[in-house]
């Protein structure tokens, strides 16, 4: 079956203008221009338009999605077989927030009692899988398997004070960071500060501290646009400074 630009928009809920440009930066071409200049799309683009809108439920951008669906290793049912796991482990986390919210609901009426551990255990691992989906592939890649599982684990078992205590650590660390960028100097007292609080803030999470691996992380907080980002939302140049102040603190 085929379709026009706006018969395709009407079923699929993309619009118009949307489809227009993901033709015009190649994502998403027509099956063929019709004699009077329609945009007529097929069976095929209107799976690969499925693929886009997948992708982007995931939270990829345009331009890594164009990249994975033209590469030559790109296979389709692998793809689907992918989000459907993607989306009933994100099933399973919605499930929980809905009973840990009911827990807390009957709790507060009265009707049942909700240890601290149960209060917070769906929101640590619906913050856990959200940080596995942003950087699971580059820390596995750098740490390994065991390291990073352990370091899940570590957290999963974390108290509510010790959880409070690590909020606490890191709204100290981001402090120290705007104090040391306005000395301008990451050697200097605030810089030294915000790289032994951050120091102290990865303990929370990993289940054993080495300088190599905390010079590593540093590094990649500026070679990783994400983990960029992240920082500098603190203050443009953040990442960076983060970056020198842990270098200087782990010699290396």
């Amino acid at each position: 079956m085929e379709y026009t630009v706006n018969q395709l928009a009407q079923i699929s809920g993309v619009s118009t203008r949307a489809l227009r440009y993901y033709h015009q930066i190649g994502l998403l071409t027509p099956k063929r221009i019709s004699s009077t200049g329609y945009r007529i799309y097929g069976t095929r683009e209107v799976d690969r338009l499925q693929q886009i809108l997948f992708y982007k439920e995931m939270g990829m951008s345009l331009e890594d999605i164009g990249k994975t669906l033209n590469s030559p290793d790109f296979n389709r049912l692998k793809a689907l077989k992918e989000h459907k796991e993607r989306l009933m482990e994100k099933r399973m986390q919605l499930d929980m927030l809905i009973e840990n919210v009911k827990k807390t609901i009957e709790s507060a009426e009265g009707r049942m009692d909700m240890s601290d551990k149960e209060k917070f255990y769906g929101f640590k691992k619906q913050l856990l899988e959200q940080n596995e989906k942003e950087y699971g592939k580059e820390t596995r890649e750098r740490y390994g398997e065991k390291t990073v599982e352990e370091s899940n684990r570590k957290f999963m078992s974390m108290s509510e004070e010790d959880f409070n205590k690590m909020q606490a650590v890191e709204k100290e660390m981001i402090q120290a960071i705007q104090d040391g960028m306005a000395e301008k100097d990451p050697g200097g007292e605030a810089g030294q500060r915000a790289a032994r609080l951050h120091k102290e803030w990865l303990g929370f999470y990993w289940p054993s501290y080495s300088k190599e691996a905390h010079a590593g992380l540093a590094r990649m907080y500026t070679e990783d646009e994400r983990f960029k980002a992240y920082y500098d939302k603190i203050r443009p140049g953040a990442a960076e400074f983060l970056r020198d102040a842990i270098l200087i603190f782990t010699g290396k």
